[in-house]
């Protein structure tokens, strides 16, 4: 069985307007990534790499990995 990162996606979205970020655009502006890699990865068509994980933490801080993120079972993978 292999796992991968996932991001929580409701409690993701609503700290990021907590934090004051309006678009996708804002947001991925402060973690110094394209809107594109932002959006894709709030939409679950992308997983969120190392860059996405990291400025994540950065522009969310104190929140922590697991407030934002989870660990799941690879889909199609035993």
């Amino acid at each position: 069985m292999t796992h991968t990162i996932a991001l929580r996606t409701a409690e993701f979205a609503k700290l990021v307007r907590l934090a004051g970020f309006r678009s996708d655009y804002e947001l991925a502006r402060a973690m110094g990534l394209n809107r594109s890699t932002v959006t894709r990865v709030r939409e679950g068509l992308l997983q969120p790499g190392p860059a996405f994980i990291a400025g994540s933490l950065i522009v969310l801080n104190p929140l922590e990995f697991k407030d934002l993120f989870k660990i799941v079972e690879r889909p199609g993978k035993k």
